[in-house]
């Protein structure tokens, strides 16, 4: 089986310890591609540094986490832009991870908002994706992206845990969901949602080292963790794992032309 974990940030600290024996159990599981979303100006250079490790394998994103946009957004900004301009733009994946995130605190909502629409400029001005946070916030993520449609526009609305009706807002605009270790959660509700998206429209995640699947919910989540994901999904869909590693990482290559 071939699978991608389309989101995962294997460059923290939480995986300095045994990093390297953690992407040789997600290879061993299937796992042969890893895409690495930023979150904000401390993360870049670890996240370059492992990339640089294996090209073939590690996919760098560039971006500034919505939970990022604080009081000094400004120059964080500059150096979330300055970086990514700077670089062989064959050298970078997607743009992300960005959105809006409204759990943790609402002060910086116009900020979080200014920083999504600029993302989305420059997703569109070098042609990449837009990977997209959206923790309580999914109706108004949808609607910026609406309002920015444009047949260069594309990318994954990331940790999808909203209802049908939301799901087709996002396919409607030609958007892929993401889909997680949430999927496995008892009480979540995703799994209802899942059965009504056709696979067309999704790829695997994992976060790490947030979000694990279960058993694994409340430790830390890591890459080769995808295949549980994807067994729910089979079940799901009353399908293969094969089916699922096949139709996803299809759709992932399609989205990150690779």
């Amino acid at each position: 089986m071939d699978f991608i974990d389309t989101h995962t940030h294997l460059y923290l600290p939480e995986f300095d310890h045994d990093r390297d024996e953690m992407v040789q159990r997600a290879i061993d599981s299937g796992v042969q591609k890893f895409f690495l979303p930023n979150i904000d100006s401390s993360t870049i250079q670890s996240l370059f540094a492992l990339a640089a490790e294996n090209p073939d394998r590690f996919f760098p994103m560039v971006g500034l986490h919505p939970c990022s946009v604080k009081e000094n957004w400004s120059t964080e900004i500059l150096i979330i832009k300055e970086t990514l301009f700077k670089l062989n733009q064959s050298a970078i994946y997607g743009i992300g991870e960005t959105g809006l995130d409204y759990y943790w605190d609402k002060i910086f909502i116009e900020e979080q908002q200014e920083n999504f629409q600029l993302h989305i400029d420059w997703a569109m001005q070098l042609d990449l994706p837009v990977i997209i946070h959206s923790r309580d916030a999914l109706n108004d993520c949808i609607s910026i992206i609406q309002k920015n449609r444009n047949e260069k526009l594309r990318g994954i609305f990331h940790c999808f845990s909203g209802n049908v009706e939301q799901a087709q807002q996002i396919t409607d605009i030609g958007f892929y969901i993401g889909i997680g270790g949430v999927l496995t959660f008892k009480n979540s509700g995703l799994d209802k949602v899942a059965e009504q998206i056709d696979l067309k429209h999704i790829v695997l995640e994992t976060d790490a080292p947030y979000l694990a699947p279960v058993p694994f919910r409340g430790k830390r989540n890591e890459s080769s963790y995808i295949t549980r994901i994807a067994e729910k999904m089979a079940s799901i869909k009353s399908s293969t794992v094969e089916s699922i590693a096949e139709i996803t990482t299809a759709n992932a290559r399609k989205l990150f032309k690779i």
